[in-house]
């Protein structure tokens, strides 16, 4: 079933997916209830009147008639173009001469690609990506085709395209076959475009899988692959309403990090014992516990190992604690924490559908706190 053809309340449902909406925040912003738009994404209750179609449209940021299936849906991230094409090159199946590498210059490119990301230089890793996967395509080098994958699964789930995403970390598991190491970086880019799509049970089952596979001869790169997947799955544990669950899964990453010393990072996980602190945050924001989610981030984001982390990292994480200052209903801390990922790394705030809703949420305050008016202006919300 295309887009197209998808019911309206299905339309709903995948757009307040894509904009990191829960049922009751979509609710919030009709001033409807709940169960009102549980019933319109389950079709139990027809949307079948303009006038709200277009609040509905409104409260997702989208068109009206991509509601309607009138149209083909556009990329929901702003000011960044290219994703069109970055669809283009996972679509082509063979490789343009133009495009063929030797395998060293390929992995100087990719090795370029994930610094770009890293520093959440992501308008540059749009342009880049069509052509690098191109190039991939025609060297002999699984680990550099799954790594480019991974870049691009990764780019697409920040960018809002989960589905796009997930097609991406397929093709890096594809290319993966039997080598174990490259299967299980590839199971983290699945496990992270699956949560992204709103299929946390999926999600847990693949990267739980994933982790389990990691044996203890492994190198302490490959270690690092496992508390990853460790951490997604916790992640999706959590997402499922699994909490006890999720709180030994992050239990088990943390004693996998306890054990890791200075590694060689070579499969890009950045993972460690602050990664899992940042982890237990997250949680405790998911099972509603907003005063210890909010405990912790004061004193984790304190520390050295925090400042180390990537731009990409921290942008990120900081979106997230954003999130959990809204469901205490402390806008200056939400406003605090997205003003400080616009510092650390501009790209996931004024690219990312999740930061626009964010700055809406909290630009409803009246007056609205210091930082996010500019905020809102940044990113199309608000006129200058």
């Amino acid at each position: 079933m295309t887009s197209d053809d998808l019911p309206i309340g299905r339309r709903v449902a995948r757009w307040r997916v894509r904009r990191s909406m829960t049922q009751q925040q979509l609710a919030d912003r009709l001033r409807k209830s709940k169960s009102w738009v549980d019933k319109v994404e389950r079709g139990a209750r027809a949307l079948d009147r303009y006038s709200v179609i277009h609040e509905v449209a409104e409260a997702l940021r989208i068109d009206p008639e991509v509601l309607l299936g009138q149209q083909p849906q556009r990329t929901p991230v702003g000011a960044l173009d290219g994703v069109d094409d970055i669809r283009a090159a996972l679509a082509r199946y063979d490789t343009p001469e133009a495009t063929r590498q030797t395998t060293e210059e390929a992995r100087r490119q990719v090795g370029h690609a994930w610094l770009t990301y890293q520093h959440a230089h992501y308008a540059q890793l749009v342009r880049v990506l069509p052509s690098l996967l191109d190039v991939v395509q025609g060297v002999r080098s699984p680990e550099l085709r799954v790594q480019t994958y991974r870049i691009t699964s990764a780019l697409l789930v920040k960018l809002g395209e989960a589905d796009l995403g997930w097609l991406a970390a397929d093709r890096a598991m594809a290319v993966a076959g039997d080598d174990p190491a490259l299967a299980a970086t590839a199971a983290v880019s699945v496990g992270q475009a699956l949560r992204a799509s709103g299929c946390d049970r999926l999600a847990l089952a693949a990267t739980l899988a994933a982790a389990n596979r990691i044996r203890p001869q492994r190198s302490p790169g490959e270690w690092a692959v496992g508390g990853t997947l460790l951490l997604q799955a916790a992640l999706a544990a959590a997402g499922s309403g699994e909490h006890r669950r999720a709180d030994e899964l992050t239990d088990r990453a943390a004693g996998v990090a306890a054990n890791l010393r200075g590694y060689d990072d070579e499969h890009r996980t950045t993972f460690g014992p602050v990664v899992v602190d940042l982890a237990r945050i997250l949680l405790a924001a998911q099972r509603g516990d907003a005063d210890e989610a909010v405990r912790r981030h004061v004193c984790v984001v304190r520390r050295e190992a925090w400042r180390r982390l990537p731009a990409e990292h921290r942008g990120a994480y900081l979106l997230d604690a954003a999130r959990a200052y809204l469901q205490l209903g402390d806008l200056r801390g939400a406003a605090r924490a997205m003003v400080d990922a616009d510092s650390v790394a501009p790209a996931e705030v004024r690219c990312r559908p999740l930061a626009r809703t964010l700055i809406a949420d909290v630009a409803r305050a009246k007056p609205a706190p210091a930082g996010v008016t500019r905020l809102a202006t940044l990113v199309g919300l608000t006129r200058p």
